[in-house]
């Protein structure tokens, strides 16, 4: 048994009284320090994705494990893989405190942390040495005032491609100035042909994948589908945070940065349909932003999604909510005596011309 989901309910109270950053920070200062569960097993939802054999679909998102502190005690939650970082070459302190914060009455947060982190040296170590099993994949950003942002991808590429078990490149955080410039054809092109280059020189190819803002306009989804066809990348995360404001009712709604959690949901599953259809569906795409519940998860892979990975809603529900979404992903898988691919895209073209009506 997990003993960060039998603690959660205890602790909840305590970490809502906190600042939302102190309550993250004393979170990953407790599962430091936790035994680690056993990660999840392979079982009905296993499948093969970028080569790599995922015990089950779920994942955590980038964000929560900057520094790569506590990949297998986030594993043992029963993801079927975790993603650290964002992390840049240099170690930076991003953007003023207070950057991170909750909206209950939404269940949502917004953001504004600015890749802090502790650079590349230390997150290699640390997964150096990690001595347990399971897929852990590294996002990598670009530090701020770098002089050449393509440089600093390709250096986080070359860093972590014989040791992180994908890498997935993080150019649309709405929190550093420029960075979602990135996404236009000519300069994610460019981008992309540097980082094939790089990847080129080691022995193993490490699967390379690309993470999206949901902000984009139909022409900018059809650039960077284009962009990402002919095995440029072998995945999409769809998507970021946003920095649209749908109606949120709580006391923070009117702070800067990139919003997450419910009110995501409808626009970045909107974006992995489309995106869905733009690429005929060949490549792999990771549905990310606003799933709370196996419902929720489920509409995702309708979408279009072959993985899925969440981060906010662990704010409100606790580790408790892995297993509740996998339970419930088998039972739909049970009750409807088809498979995960079977079910993947079959509502896009509904989804992408006409939204999630009734969700």
């Amino acid at each position: 048994m997990n003993i960060a989901r039998l603690a959660f309910p205890l602790a909840a109270p305590l970490l809502a009284r906190l600042d939302a950053e102190q309550a993250h920070d004393l979170t990953i200062r407790a599962l430091k320090i936790s035994p680690c569960a056993t990660p999840a097993r392979p079982g009905g939802l296993a499948q093969n994705v970028f080569g790599l054999d995922f015990p089950n679909p779920l994942g955590l998102a980038a964000g929560f494990d900057k520094n790569a502190e506590v990949p297998d005690a986030t594993l043992g939650f029963g993801f079927g893989f975790a993603e650290v970082g964002t992390v840049t070459p240099l170690p930076q302190k991003g953007n003023p405190r207070p950057r991170l914060f909750r909206l209950p009455q939404d269940r949502a947060v917004i953001n504004r942390m600015g890749f802090n982190n502790e650079g590349h040296a230390a997150m290699l170590r640390r997964l150096v040495d990690r001595k347990r099993a399971g897929i852990v994949g590294v996002n990598i950003g670009a530090n701020k005032d770098s002089p050449n942002r393509v440089a600093d991808y390709c250096q986080g590429l070359e860093t972590f491609a014989e040791i992180a078990a994908y890498v997935a490149v993080n150019i649309s955080s709405p929190n550093t100035p420029g960075l979602r410039g990135l996404q236009s054809r000519d300069e994610l092109s460019s981008l992309l042909s540097a980082l094939n280059e790089t990847r080129g020189a080691f022995r193993t190819k490490v699967p390379l994948l690309l993470k999206i803002a949901p902000d984009l306009g139909e022409t900018e989804l059809e650039d960077i589908a284009a962009c990402c066809g002919g095995g440029a990348v072998d995945g999409v995360i769809v998507s970021n945070t946003t920095i649209s404001r749908p109606p949120l009712r709580s006391r923070h709604k009117g702070e800067a940065g990139g919003l997450s959690g419910e009110p995501l949901f409808t626009l970045s599953t909107q974006q992995l349909a489309r995106f869905h259809l733009l690429s005929d569906g060949a490549i792999p795409l990771i549905g990310a932003g606003g799933i709370h519940d196996a419902e929720s998860a489920w509409a995702k892979i309708e979408a279009g999604a072959t993985l899925l990975q969440l981060y906010s809603a662990l704010v409100y529900r606790g580790p408790a909510l892995v297993a509740d979404i996998l339970d419930g992903l088998n039972a739909r898988i049970e009750a409807s005596g088809v498979s995960l691919s079977e079910v993947r895209g079959r509502r896009a073209e509904e989804i992408a011309h006409h939204g999630l009506s009734g969700r």
